[in-house]
């Protein structure tokens, strides 16, 4: 016979798929044309390859390369 703490945990790994099936179905946003930054149009390739991509790669680099330098110097 299970014990309390055996039945919650059950409850959350249940919790936890249940949440991992709904993330992982969502459909994903409408892609866009051109590039939300700087207004280029994103190739179609990179549209395809990345549903609901919003920025060309140049664009999507610096974006990153700005996000790594903020995570640097943080503390």
């Amino acid at each position: 016979m299970a014990d309390s703490m055996d039945l919650v945990q059950q409850r959350v790994q249940e919790e936890l798929a249940r949440n991992l099936a709904i993330a992982t179905h969502r459909p994903t946003g409408v892609c866009e044309f051109f590039c939300q930054s700087c207004g280029e149009e994103i190739p179609e390739k990179r549209r395809r390859a990345l549903p609901g991509v919003e920025l060309c790669v140049t664009c999507k680099e610096i974006s990153e390369l700005k996000g790594a330098h903020c995570k640097k110097d943080a503390p």
